[in-house]
Parts: structure tokens; C-alpha cells; sequence
């Protein structure tokens, strides 16, 4: 999932703040010693003179600048103001932006900010605006913070500032604060129109920095010691009785109008084979359950321990670790706990104390808790390359369960979230469930598997993951083969697999300018044949488009001698109109052996069961790479993380006519969790988060096209980051004490009991 801050470079700035190159005003907070320099009060009409609105409307009314932003048929929203020279600050050692920031309407709003210098470097940072008066919001540019590699997506407040942090996305930290372009300010697929206030625009000088706001973070349940909040545990004791009440009210059940796979029992019965497929009736896409009856995938994805851990700032020695093998099928970010042999954690020795000082607590190896250690042999992100880890939340399911036999707790855990499951209504898992679900017989659910391996790989340019496969390079093949055998031997063709992801959200290119929508051409271009063989590809096809080199050269205006400088590789930096119209036939020819070779795999091992592609990243998708999914996968899936997904913007889906899923999405909130991120889409509280998800999963059922919606995650991220990659986001249904959110699951409730009926109402048998 860490992909989402490579959205950056797709984000069109809204709101470029301009104002006099000398500050106006400079202020002191005599308690804190702040200083504010105004850059912007918004006292004089003569400022929306430097203000262009696209897709909103302003004006400024009583002393502060009203935006109304607007929601149909628009992807952005917001208003720009660009001052003539770029703004220098350099002299600040330690500074921020700050502004007030009003919200008059009836629904939260989230507001992206992003900070670009002279040499087009920036980053893009997002709060949520409650309902209600204005009140400060603030960024920092440059500070001790900024130059801190925690391992944390986004850290704890650490400014003595009264204000609301913007959150960090994603981007480059360390700007060029003598020479800063342009500041803005963007909201993406609104589901309405909305109203805010800005005004007070200004720099924060010399904040008062907290020296310990990375010490003493985590209490020994894994939350946040620092803070106190709506449902946190306190003793074990608590934990309990929480336990206990819980699951007298899962007694219940589930709905009655659910075939045994989950399918809508008052509907139609078409034709039964045994498995899960897709069909389109009545003008609507649906997926049909192994009784023939119609089914809608409302899921919970990443019900795993396998993304719970946190790096605890321990290393052990590296020759007493079991090393990857190039064997291997998994990556490291998908293992389970992985502990290391008892010998090693004898050995264990501080590698990053800024990470060791955030717990108050870690048990020691002989302690009962002492067996949730697991290892990381590589990281993403973060001060460490690898380290110890430690799950709170596995820790916290042998509290509450307790272990009558090695790893007891957990089969009590699978047992227990089958039942909420049924309970809360969703038909099925999403991706990434721990295969020890996958011989339930109570929830459907989707298998998963990577292709990983020793083969050749191209570039897209932007390869925020890893670099892209080579789809012509046999050892994919071979690999993928390998991949497909293994997950249907995990499934044993078992009916209650609806299908199964292979791979996820892989950087395939973004549109926006030539070299990001073809860079996997651009670049592949560069190499040898002899190198690479879908370069190799790329040349017959270019070979047998034009026949000579003369011909190639008049289209691309080149001067190549003969056909062996296109096999040497060749440097394309002018993207003529020419040249993109080939780049589109390489690029889909490059996509269509990728998924061809993967579906082949699929349809070999596991015939009865449906392709359901790679998870696009809604960022991360070309017309192209699209066109040559849908010519070979059975269910597109795509990850898309917006308030609501505007279809407006999706004219792909009715070009394919294929079933689709959601396979991400998300909303969050900080105000009543303890956590630091609220991820990708913000709420301001988990009532308002509710309200969100309910929203964005109507919206999706509403359209024809969809066959699901898999919410991303069933449990939130470690509150100091999952060990991967630090992202520490309030995303789950449960908390890390395994305590369901109560507004969440009546929503889900309420969603999941019409469920049927506003999907296929009209269908009644």
C-alpha cells in the first residue's frame, strides 16, 4: 500500500499563495518566543487581483477570503495566487507556514498542501478541516523534524504551536527555502460542494521544539502513551471485559437474506458451476457465487499479522540470520512475524536508539509476551535496513485469548474474525487475508500471490516499489509459473475463492506529460537489445512497422545509420507526436505480455478461479497498460483513494465493459485514536469517518460497472510506523488492542444490510 504518496507529481496546484516580498508584519509570542512574519491578511480587495479560481468561486468577505469550492464533473477544485519572484527565506533556521482556516459548511474538508522551491522540488501535506470556526493550520519547512528519519510515515506534534499539524504525504522534505515558487492548496473528487475561509497567511519563526516528542510514544499495548482517548485500554482486566462483551453481542449472527457463499438469496439464481464468475444482467455487472446466485464483494483487505510489526531500533548479527533465497515467493513485506533463531536474539544489539526510545516498554525473551518478536531482513524506509520488530497487536491477541498451546491465540483470533465478519454483514475478505483463512467454509475470500525473482526488469522511470519485470525474459515465466502453483496449492480449489491479485500496484507510468506516460519505453529505448529483451521486442516491432531505417528516422526525425543503432539503444528526448503514437504500441505491447504471461499461470493451476489483475494504483494507470489488462484478466481491479471516486473520470470502464473492484480504499482520523496519521483520506473524528465510508461505498455500488469494494485495512498500522515503511494510519475496523471501532461497524452494518437491495433491487426473483 505505500505507494499512495507517489501521487505527488499528478496533483494540480490550486492555491499559489502570493504577497510582498518584505514581510508586512512581524509578531512575537512572548510565552514561546515565536515569531510571525504575515505574509497575507486578505485586508484589501486588492488581493483577488492575484487570485485565479478554478473551479470555485472567492471574495473576500470580513477581512478573510471565502472559497467556494465545487464538486460536478471536477477533479480539482480551489483557487491560485502566484507572487513575481520567488519568495526567500533562507535566513530562517527554523520556520513553518501557517494560516487560519475556517470550515461555515455542514461537511469536513480535506485540503492538500503542497510547497514546490525553484528547481521544482515539493511536497504535498493534508489536513482535515472540521466544521466550525476558524483556527490555526501549520506545515513546517525547515527544523529538527524535517531532518529526522524516525521511520514513521508522519511523526508526533513537536512544535510548541497552537495549531493543527498538515500531515505529511509524501514528496522532498528538505526544500530550498531561499527560493520557494509556489504554495498550494488543492482538494480532489469533493462528493459536494464546499465552502472555507482563509486568511492570516503567514511564516512561523523559532518555534519552541520539543526535545523529547520522539521519547516514550508507545505503552505496553502498543498505543499512544502520551494521550488519553476514547477506548483505550488501560489493564488487562479492561481488555477482558471488552473481550467478553463483544462476543456475546457476535452470538447474533449475520443476515438472513445470504446464501451460503454470501450471494443475495431473494434474488435470481442463474446458472451454478461451482465457483465464483461474473456476469453482466439487467445492464449491471455482477459477480455470481458457486450457487448461482447474484453477489456484490463488500470486504475488509489485509487481515494478516503480517503488516503489525514495528521496528523496535534492535538488529541482531547478520551471519546468524537466515538470508532471502532467490526461491523465495514472498516478499519480506508479506511474511508473517519471521523471528529469528533464538541464538541471533541472544546477540541482539542497539541500532537506532531514536527508535528504541519510543517504547516504554518491550518484553523480554523469556517473558510470556516475549514471543512476538519477528524480523525484518530488509526495510523500505526508515533509520534501519533491517531489524528487530515487535507486534503489539499479536501480543494483545494472547492477552486476550491466551495460549493453551504454542500460537493458540491465534486460531482463536481466525475463529473470531470469521464471526465478525458474518456479523457486521460483508460478504467477503479483500486481498491479502493470512492463508490460514483460506480453508474456512464461513467467508468467501480472494487468494493472493507476487511474482518475485532473479529476472531481468525495465524502468518506468518513477519505480517508487521496485523496478518493473521483464514480461519477455523467460525466467518471468518460469517465476510466475512458479507463483500460480504455489497460491493453488494454498487454495486446493476450494469454491470459496472468489479469485485471486497477483502483484500489487506497480509502477506502470502516469499520465500527465510524455516521459511519465511512456517512460517504460523511453527508457527500455536506451538499452541494448542485447540487454534487455523487451527492448528487443520493441525494436522487431518498430521493424516490422516501418521496414527500413529511413522510414523511422523521417517519422522520428532522427539520423540513425542503420537498424544496429536502434539495437545499441537510442536516447529519445524530443516526444513528437510520431514518436508517442509508436510509444502507445510499444507500451501496450509490453503491458499485454505481462498479463498474458500472468493469466496463462492463473488459467494452468487454477482454472476455476478468476483473474483479477494487478491492483492498479488509480495514479498509476496509462490508457495503454489498461486496454491490455482487460484483454486478458477476468475482474479489473483498481486501488483509489479519494474521498469518492469520481466515474466521471473513468471513461475506461464503459470503453472495457468488464466487472471491476475497488481493491483500496480508506478514510481516517487522529482527533479520537492517539494515532499521528489518519492516512490517506482524512475525517475529522470516527463518526465522520462512518459517514465517509458509507458514502464511498454507495457510490461505488450505484455504478454498473463495480463488482466490489475492498476496504484497506482491517486493522489500523502500528502507531510508529509498519516496519516496511513506517505508514502509520488510523485504517482499520479494530484498533491495536483488537477493539472494533463502534461507528465503523454500524456503519458497515447499516451499508451491508441494503446491500443487496440498492445494488439489485430491481432484480427481485
Amino acid at each position: 500500500m505505500r505507494y499512495r504518496w507517489l501521487m505527488a507529481t499528478t496533483l494540480v496546484p490550486m492555491f499559489i499563495l502570493s504577497a510582498c516580498s518584505e514581510p508586512e508584519t512581524v509578531s512575537q509570542n512572548l510565552m514561546t518566543g515565536t515569531k510571525a512574519v504575515m505574509l497575507a491578511d486578505f485586508s484589501s480587495l486588492e488581493d483577488l487581483d492575484l487570485i485565479t479560481a478554478s473551479n470555485a468561486h472567492i471574495e473576500i468577505e470580513n477581512g478573510a477570503l471565502t472559497i467556494d469550492l465545487k464538486s460536478e464533473n471536477n477533479y480539482y477544485s480551489g483557487v491560485t495566487i502566484r507572487q513575481a519572484e520567488p519568495w526567500d527565506w533562507g535566513q530562517y533556521k527554523s520556520f513553518g507556514i501557517a494560516m487560519d482556516i475556517g470550515n461555515p459548511g455542514t461537511e469536513s474538508v480535506q485540503l492538500n498542501m503542497d510547497i514546490k522551491d525553484a528547481s521544482g522540488k515539493g511536497f504535498t501535506r493534508s489536513a482535515v478541516i472540521p466544521i466550525g470556526e476558524a483556527s490555526p493550520y501549520y506545515a513546517e519547512l525547515r527544523g529538527a523534524d524535517i531532518d529526522i528519519d524516525s521511520g514513521i510515515r508522519d511523526n508526533p506534534v513537536a512544535w510548541d504551536f497552537d495549531g493543527t499539524k498538515f500531515t505529511w504525504m509524501w514528496g522532498t522534505e528538505q526544500l530550498d527555502t531561499s527560493a520557494i515558487t509556489e504554495m498550494s492548496l488543492s482538494i480532489i473528487s469533493l462528493s459536494s460542494d464546499r465552502t472555507i475561509t482563509l486568511d492570516n497567511i503567514r511564516l512561523i519563526v523559532d518555534p519552541k521544539t520539543n526535545p523529547d516528542y520522539l521519547v516514550g510514544l508507545v505503552d505496553e499495548y502498543g498505543q499512544n502513551a502520551k494521550v488519553d482517548f476514547p477506548g483505550k485500554v488501560e489493564t488487562d482486566e479492561q481488555l477482558a471485559d471488552l473481550t467478553n462483551k463483544e462476543l456475546q453481542s457476535l452470538k447474533a449472527g449475520g443476515l438472513k437474506d445470504r446464501s451460503k457463499f454470501g450471494g443475495w438469496l431473494n434474488g435470481p439464481k442463474l446458472e451454478a458451476t461451482g465457483y465464483f464468475r461474473s456476469e453482466k444482467i439487467g445492464g449491471k455487472w455482477a459477480m455470481v457465487d458457486p450457487e448461482g446466485y447474484l453477489f456484490f464483494s463488500n470486504a475488509l483487505a489485509n487481515i494478516r499479522l503480517s503488516n503489525t510489526t514495528t521496528v523496535t531500533g534492535r538488529d541482531y548479527p547478520k551471519d546468524m540470520l537466515t538470508q532471502r533465497s532467490p526461491d523465495d515467493l514472498t516478499p519480506e513485506d508479506s511474511l508473517g512475524l519471521n523471528p529469528a533463531p533464538p541464538e541471533a536474539r541472544s546477540q541482539r544489539f542497539l541500532a537506532a536508539d531514536i527508535r528504541r526510545n519510543m517504547f516504554n516498554w518491550l518484553p523480554e525473551d523469556d517473558d510470556p509476551l516475549g514471543n512476538h518478536y519477528g524480523y525484518r531482513r530488509s526495510v523500505h524506509t526508515g533509520p534501519l535496513e533491517h531489524g528487530e520488530t515487535y507486534s503489539f497487536y499479536s501480543a494483545n491477541l494472547e492477552r486476550k485469548y491466551g495460549e493453551t498451546s504454542t500460537d493458540s491465540f491465534l486460531n482463536d483470533w481466525r475463529d473470531k474474525t470469521l464471526d465478525r465478519m458474518t456479523n457486521w454483514g460483508f460478504t467477503s475478505f479483500g486481498n491479502w487475508v493470512d492463508p490460514m483463512f483460506y480453508d474456512n467454509t464461513q467467508v468467501p475470500y480472494f487468494a493472493n500471490g507476487w511474482i518475485i525473482g532473479d529476472y531481468k526488469t525495465v524502468s518506468s522511470g518513477d519505480d517508487f516499489w521496485s523496478p518493473l519485470p521483464d514480461p519477455f525474459d523467460p525466467k518471468f515465466s518460469y517465476r510466475a509459473d512458479k507463483t500460480a502453483q504455489a497460491v493453488a496449492a494454498e487454495v486446493q480449489a476450494s469454491p470459496w475463492c472468489i479469485g485471486v491479485f497477483i502483484d500489487n500496484e506497480k509502477s506502470w507510468g502516469r499520465m500527465g506529460t510524455p516521459q511519465s506516460q511512456y517512460g517504460i519505453v523511453i527508457n527500455t529505448m536506451a538499452r541494448a537489445d542485447t540487454d534487455s529483451p523487451t527492448k528487443a521486442v520493441f525494436t522487431k516491432l518498430l521493424k516490422d512497422k516501418y521496414g527500413s531505417i529511413e522510414k523511422l528516422n523521417a517519422a522520428w526525425g532522427k539520423n540513425a545509420a542503420s537498424w544496429s543503432d536502434i539495437e545499441n539503444g537510442v536516447i529519445l528526448s524530443d516526444h513528437t507526436k510520431a514518436k508517442q503514437i509508436d510509444y502507445a504500441i510499444l507500451l501496450e505491447a509490453y503491458a499485454s505480455e505481462y498479463f498474458r504471461v500472468v493469466s496463462d499461470a492463473v488459467e494452468k493451476y487454477m482454472p476455476n478461479h478468476q483473474y483479477m489483475g494487478v491492483r492498479f494504483a488509480s495514479w498509476g494507470m496509462t490508457p495503454e497498460v489498461v486496454q491490455a489488462a482487460g484483454k486478458y484478466v477476468d475482474v479489473m481491479s483498481v486501488n483509489e483513494y479519494r474521498e469518492v471516486p469520481q466515474f466521471e473520470h473513468w471513461d475506461f470502464l464503459e470503453k472495457l465493459d468488464k466487472p471491476t473492484v475497488i481493491g483500496e480504499f480508506h478514510m481516517g482520523a487522529t482527533s479520537d485514536t492517539g494515532l499521528f496519521h489518519a492516512g490517506l483520506v482524512k475525517a475529522t473524528d470516527q463518526a465522520d469517518r462512518a459517514r465517509m465510508y458509507k458514502n464511498y461505498v454507495n457510490k461505488v455500488v450505484d455504478n454498473p460497472y463495480f463488482v466490489g469494494a475492498h476496504w484497506f485495512q482491517y486493522i489500523d498500522s502500528p502507531l510508529t510506523g509498519r516496519a516496511y515503511d513506517g505508514e502509520n494510519y488510523n485504517v482499520g475496523f479494530v484498533r491495536v488492542t483488537d477493539t472494533p471501532y463502534p461507528e465503523m461497524v454500524k456503519a458497515a452494518k447499516d451499508l451491508n444490510m441494503n446491500l443487496y437491495e440498492r445494488r439489485f433491487g430491481d432484480l427481485k426473483k
